[in-house]
């Protein structure tokens, strides 16, 4: 794991209060998100597959913060954690899971599918690896907009994948193309020991050398202790620099671990409960929390208990903004967004008009 060096004081350890308790507002926020996200989907009020983050919030939370506002991120299908820490309205992220028209993709993405252009998320995909050759294709861009065109700034693309993706023929694709052209690209593997229903020491090889994989495409990789949001900053500020500044690509196996199954139908027969509960004892919100009310004082019992309650508040409030918000009309939406030119034939809504034949067939 990558530790701070102890010959000086750790870059987390520099800042303000302020910032770690915001950190920890952040992480709560997606652990209640979630868990009212499981209830909503057990209720049937959420369809489709459902992937919840609980237990890696650190991993989002601790990552993003070390970006500037504009750098790009991207993801795989477990997202609503990103979206949540890289700034969407618990209510769009809500209304999106209900599949409601308020949603941030006008619910026509649902749980995997979290999009928010102002806050540069590029969407969670639901392909295996389908993320990876896109974040490479955000950090030419990026790299393209600043080097030859002259416009912006240097930027850093980060770009998300879960172990099970780590043999997927696109991803190795990606990262042979980043390193060969020097993108900002930095993946990051949310390693949270199975892809799944299959541990990672069965299905990867190298599993516990995975930066080796990195370092066969040329890229500097790292490893990290994604249950300590601290251990993520720390570790994870300084290769976001060096990317940015030398605009070359990084990867990271960002050790985690998820407390609920692979998705909300899984029977987790692969694991014993006794492992979920050893992993528990190094939650990241618990040991943070401590930190700041033992070691930094800057947050009482009374406050943590004020922040976990207003925090229930909002995504009560979410929940109920996405039952009584308005869904959308096939009339409306069906064939809305899917082509950037009017097609002949195409009524006002956007639909075929009866009797109508399709151009493009």
């Amino acid at each position: 794991m990558a530790q701070a060096t102890t010959d000086r004081p750790s870059l987390s350890s520099q800042l303000p209060d302020k910032t770690l308790t915001k950190w920890l507002y952040d992480m709560q926020l997606i652990r209640e998100f979630e868990t009212r996200t499981a209830q909503a989907y057990q209720q049937a009020k959420i369809g489709g597959f459902c992937h919840i983050y609980t237990g890696q919030e650190a991993c989002a939370v601790g990552t993003i913060a070390c970006l500037d506002a504009k750098d790009p991120v991207i993801t795989a299908y477990r997202d609503h954690g990103h979206a949540l820490a890289r700034g969407m309205d618990p209510k769009a992220c809500m209304a999106e899971m209900f599949g409601k028209l308020p949603g941030c993709a006008k619910g026509k993405g649902g749980s995997m599918h979290m999009f928010d252009k102002p806050n540069h998320l590029y969407g969670g995909h639901g392909i295996v690896g389908a993320q990876t050759p896109l974040g490479a294709g955000l950090a030419f861009a990026d790299r393209y907009r600043w080097e030859v065109l002259g416009k912006g700034s240097k930027q850093v693309s980060l770009c998300y994948l879960g172990d099970g993706a780590l043999n997927q023929g696109a991803f190795h694709e990606a990262q042979n193309l980043a390193g060969l052209l020097n993108l900002p690209v930095i993946y990051i593997v949310e390693n949270n020991g199975y892809s799944m229903g299959t541990s990672i020491e069965r299905g990867t090889t190298m599993a516990d050398q995975l930066t080796l994989k990195a370092k066969g495409y040329g890229i500097k990789g790292i490893e990290i202790d994604g249950m300590s949001i601290m251990d993520v900053y720390d570790a994870f500020k300084p290769l976001v620099d060096e990317c940015r500044d030398l605009q070359r690509p990084g990867f990271v196996d960002l050790k985690t671990y998820r407390y609920q199954g692979h998705s909300m139908s899984d029977p987790q027969k692969y694991r014993t409960k006794e492992e979920v509960e050893d992993a528990k004892e190094r939650d990241s919100i618990a040991n943070l929390a401590s930190h700041l009310m033992q070691e930094r004082g800057c947050l009482s019992e009374d406050d943590w208990k004020a922040m976990q309650k207003e925090i229930r508040d909002i995504v009560k409030e979410s929940v109920d903004f996405a039952e009584a918000a308005e869904a959308p009309s096939v009339e409306e939406e069906l064939y809305s967004d899917v082509f950037i030119h009017p097609l002949p034939n195409l009524s006002p809504s956007g639909a075929y008009t009866h009797g109508s034949k399709n151009p493009l067939l």
